[in-house]
């Protein structure tokens, strides 16, 4: 197909503007179960820049989610670094099951994810304080255990469509919503908040220093991963941080277009959630409002 003299135009202009792109990294540091790392680092570098990293859902890629998540016009206009992690185990879905990563200094795939971070921060002179996790599907049900299993590192994480640290917790088999063990998935495990909470606590015994900030993002149409799971999910972090629902607001408007209920912990500034009204499975991200609660817009 032959280019039009605009489009062609268009096409060399932006290439002119900007040289970065996403690329693989290898020997970032220990990885025990084989993760790929990939880095989008923009061309206008923050001094000290934040680092956020992105993890996919199941059956996705590095690569996928580095298109899905929204996030690289906002690293060229905010000039943070994005980590986008990749497993092809389990049908390419995360470990979120097994005790390695369950374990501050484990050997899952939470270890190689943390090396990737310890990477990129020794790299670029990154912020070391402006660690965050992001994700959807599996993506998210590993943001919370990143954020769980690892309060130093992370200062912030939003999770889109995911579950409560540590609901996979012993599960045989693929750590998927269509695996054989449907009951973390389906919302069917009863725990109150303070046992939710101590499985965030354990993983890391003995911490007393900072805990991320965590948004919590859900369909309530989702029937693969029921809403449920979002409410446990603030249940765990509200108690973690020592946090109740203050106040609901209905009517939030994220993205626009769709009717999100916003669940308040505290002043909000901690744990929030925003569920949404007819919105399925894979909550769509949202970068501007994500970036906000991170302090980094």
């Amino acid at each position: 197909m032959k280019t039009s003299g605009i489009f062609a135009s268009l096409l060399a202009t932006t290439t002119s503007v900007s040289a970065a792109s996403l690329k693989q990294v290898t020997g970032f540091g220990t990885n025990p179960t084989g993760l790929q790392m990939y880095i989008y680092v923009p061309d206008k570098l923050a001094a000290s820049p934040p680092v956020i990293v992105g993890l996919h859902p199941c059956g996705g890629s590095a690569t996928q989610w580095f298109t899905g998540s929204g996030l690289q016009k906002y690293a060229d206009q905010l000039g943070f670094i994005g980590i986008f992690a990749g497993t092809t185990k389990y049908s390419n879905c995360w470990d979120v099951q097994n005790a390695g990563s369950l374990t501050h200094g484990g050997q899952g795939d939470a270890l190689g994810i943390v090396s990737m971070v310890n990477y990129t921060l020794a790299q670029y002179k990154g912020d070391a304080a402006k660690v965050f996790v992001t994700g959807g599907s599996s993506g998210a049900m590993m943001t919370n255990v990143m954020a769980g299993s690892y309060p130093d590192i992370f200062a912030g994480a939003t999770a889109y469509s995911g579950t409560p640290f540590a609901c996979f917790a012993g599960s045989k088999g693929d750590p998927t919503p269509m695996g054989a063990n449907q009951t973390c998935a389906q919302g069917q495990i009863k725990r109150t908040a303070e046992e939710w909470g101590s499985l965030v606590k354990n993983a890391y015994p003995g911490y007393t220093g900072k805990r991320p900030k965590i948004q919590i993002v859900h369909g309530l149409a989702d029937t693969l991963v029921r809403p449920a799971t979002a409410y446990q999910a603030l249940e765990q972090w509200g108690n973690v941080l020592g946090l109740t629902n203050t106040k609901n607001n209905t009517g939030a408007s994220v993205p626009e277009g769709s009717a999100y209920t916003e669940v308040v912990y505290g002043d909000g500034t901690q744990v929030i959630g925003y569920l949404g009204q007819g919105v399925g499975h894979i909550a769509p991200p949202n970068p501007p409002v994500m970036l906000k609660f991170f302090g980094l817009m």
